[in-house]
Protein backbone atom coordinates (compact mmCIF):
# COMPACT_ATOMS: atom_id res chain seq x y z
CA UNK A 1 0.00 0.00 0.00
CA UNK A 2 2.44 2.50 1.00
CA UNK A 3 4.68 1.09 -2.36
CA UNK A 4 1.48 2.14 -4.24
CA UNK A 5 1.29 5.64 -2.74
CA UNK A 6 5.06 6.41 -3.06
CA UNK A 7 5.41 5.21 -6.61
CA UNK A 8 2.30 7.39 -7.64
CA UNK A 9 3.51 10.71 -5.77
CA UNK A 10 6.78 10.13 -7.52
CA UNK A 11 5.16 9.46 -10.85
CA UNK A 12 2.92 12.95 -10.15
CA UNK A 13 6.16 15.31 -8.89
CA UNK A 14 8.31 13.58 -12.31
CA UNK A 15 5.44 15.00 -14.42
CA UNK A 16 5.33 18.11 -13.01
CA UNK A 17 9.06 18.82 -13.57
CA UNK A 18 8.73 17.49 -17.36
CA UNK A 19 5.91 20.09 -17.70
CA UNK A 20 7.85 22.90 -15.98
CA UNK A 21 11.22 22.09 -17.82
CA UNK A 22 9.32 22.02 -21.19
CA UNK A 23 7.56 25.39 -20.52
CA UNK A 24 11.01 26.93 -19.37
CA UNK A 25 13.11 25.64 -22.34
CA UNK A 26 10.28 26.70 -24.78
CA UNK A 27 10.41 30.42 -23.55
CA UNK A 28 14.31 30.20 -23.47
CA UNK A 29 14.14 29.37 -26.85
CA UNK A 30 11.90 32.58 -28.26
CA UNK A 31 13.62 34.59 -30.14
CA UNK A 32 12.81 37.58 -31.41
CA UNK A 33 14.40 39.34 -34.47
CA UNK A 34 13.88 43.04 -35.67
CA UNK A 35 15.41 45.04 -37.93
CA UNK A 36 16.99 48.30 -36.94
CA UNK A 37 14.08 51.67 -37.78
CA UNK A 38 11.18 49.12 -37.75
CA UNK A 39 9.10 48.67 -34.50
CA UNK A 40 7.41 45.00 -34.21
CA UNK A 41 4.49 44.26 -32.15
CA UNK A 42 4.91 41.02 -29.63
CA UNK A 43 1.67 39.55 -28.35
CA UNK A 44 1.90 37.41 -25.23
CA UNK A 45 -0.45 34.33 -24.19
CA UNK A 46 -0.58 35.36 -20.88
CA UNK A 47 -1.30 39.12 -19.19
CA UNK A 48 1.52 40.77 -17.76
CA UNK A 49 2.67 43.77 -15.39
CA UNK A 50 6.26 44.42 -15.65
CA UNK A 51 8.48 43.51 -17.92
CA UNK A 52 12.28 43.30 -17.55
CA UNK A 53 14.71 44.61 -19.95
CA UNK A 54 18.11 43.38 -19.70
CA UNK A 55 19.43 45.83 -22.31
CA UNK A 56 17.44 49.33 -22.68
CA UNK A 57 20.35 50.45 -25.50
CA UNK A 58 18.96 47.83 -27.64
CA UNK A 59 15.41 47.88 -27.72
CA UNK A 60 12.69 49.65 -25.89
CA UNK A 61 8.77 47.86 -25.10
CA UNK A 62 6.06 50.19 -25.42
CA UNK A 63 2.59 48.47 -23.59
CA UNK A 64 -0.81 48.74 -25.68
CA UNK A 65 -2.31 46.59 -23.19
CA UNK A 66 -1.93 43.34 -20.56
CA UNK A 67 -1.23 40.71 -23.49
CA UNK A 68 0.55 43.52 -26.19
CA UNK A 69 3.74 45.24 -26.90
CA UNK A 70 5.76 47.60 -29.39
CA UNK A 71 9.28 46.40 -29.65
CA UNK A 72 11.48 49.76 -30.95
CA UNK A 73 15.02 48.64 -32.10
CA UNK A 74 17.36 50.72 -31.11
CA UNK A 75 21.01 49.48 -31.45
CA UNK A 76 22.10 46.60 -33.16
CA UNK A 77 22.74 43.75 -30.59
CA UNK A 78 21.32 41.26 -28.51
CA UNK A 79 19.16 41.67 -25.20
CA UNK A 80 16.47 39.71 -23.71
CA UNK A 81 13.11 40.61 -22.04
CA UNK A 82 11.59 39.07 -19.33
CA UNK A 83 7.63 39.61 -18.68
CA UNK A 84 6.32 38.95 -15.47
CA UNK A 85 2.71 38.22 -14.02
CA UNK A 86 0.90 40.01 -10.88
CA UNK A 87 2.56 37.52 -8.64
CA UNK A 88 6.05 38.51 -9.67
CA UNK A 89 6.33 35.20 -11.69
CA UNK A 90 8.48 35.27 -14.99
CA UNK A 91 5.79 34.00 -17.36
CA UNK A 92 8.15 34.32 -20.48
CA UNK A 93 11.69 35.17 -21.41
CA UNK A 94 12.35 36.67 -24.98
CA UNK A 95 15.40 37.06 -26.84
CA UNK A 96 15.71 39.94 -28.65
CA UNK A 97 18.34 40.28 -31.55
CA UNK A 98 18.03 43.34 -33.24
CA UNK A 99 20.19 43.53 -37.08
CA UNK A 100 21.15 46.43 -39.35
CA UNK A 101 18.49 47.29 -42.47
CA UNK A 102 20.23 44.98 -45.47
CA UNK A 103 22.71 42.86 -42.98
Amino acid sequence: MIGARAFALGLALLLTAISATRSAAWAADQTVTLILGAASALELERPYTTVLIGDPDIVDVHTRNDRTVILEPLNPGTTNLIFVDESSIAITNVRVLVRIPGA
